[in-house]
């Protein structure tokens, strides 16, 4: 897809047609953004900061519903020590950063993952920030933080077969007691850094979401690159089992 000159341009043209109403984004490349610098791996986490701003900015502007970030994972807890507590540290500089432009733009910050492993400082702050913004309206901010995709399935199973006969558990029963409930079915997943796998992250939700892989390291996706992958998303026909011609004629998102 030829890059547009104009950056106006092109969010006016994804704003007019069919949006996904859930995106996810698994942000890669932090470490060999700075390494490929000659920098420490947490000078790339900084300034993959930024594009979490801006990201979540441009989401909001051109009116996406729910995004969800993939922020830390639960295998993320075995890298060095030193850059755990950096991430850690960051985190909470973000939500301290934040907190005002969330709750004046009505957005309503959410988390999924083992959420009692982080530590308390952030704990504290993510706990705080999410009981303030529970009544807002906008778009819903998640970040999968300590995150396990397996975990979360087979939490899920246990909590429904506590609830439910086994032969009284259906996939509406188990999509139920995900930790992605109540969010809009997800439509497009994205991955920065040119991998091209899924690496545990939000397994069932995936099932008929839009894959995108591009090149670009995490702190270079900034709100031209999120752009770009909602107009591949549009230019995409989705078909859920049906042919072409059951189809309306406008490509794109779902309606």
């Amino acid at each position: 897809m030829a890059l547009p000159e104009d950056i106006e341009a092109l969010r006016q043209r994804v704003k007019s047609r069919s949006l996904p109403r859930h995106v996810a984004i698994i942000m890669d490349g932090n470490g060999r953004w700075a390494e490929g610098r000659g920098l420490p791996r947490v000078a790339g986490h900084r300034e993959g900061s930024a594009s979490v701003r801006a990201v979540a900015r441009e989401a909001r502007r051109v009116g996406i519903q729910a995004l969800t970030l993939y922020a830390f994972s639960q295998q993320n807890w075995a890298r060095p020590p030193g850059e755990v507590k950096a991430l850690m540290e960051l985190l909470a500089e973000f939500l301290d950063s934040e907190r005002r432009e969330i709750l004046d733009n009505g957005i309503r910050l959410s988390a999924i993952g083992d959420l009692p492993r982080l530590p308390g400082a952030v704990r504290g702050r993510l706990d705080a920030l999410m009981a303030e913004s529970k009544a807002n309206r906008g778009m819903v901010l998640t970040l999968a933080l300590s995150y396990d995709g397996r975990e979360e399935l087979a939490q899920a199973a246990r909590r429904a077969a506590r609830k439910l006969r086994a032969d009284a558990i259906d996939t509406a029963a188990l999509e139920a007691e995900l930790w992605t409930a109540g969010l809009p079915e997800l439509d497009l997943l994205v991955r920065t850094s040119g991998e091209r796998r899924i690496s545990n992250f939000l397994l069932w939700q995936c099932a008929y979401a839009e894959l995108c892989f591009v090149d670009t390291l995490w702190p270079e996706f900034r709100e031209r690159e999120l752009l770009l992958a909602l107009a591949d998303y549009q230019a995409r026909q989705r078909r859920f089992g049906l042919t072409a011609a059951q189809l309306p004629q406008e490509g794109g998102g779902r309606e």
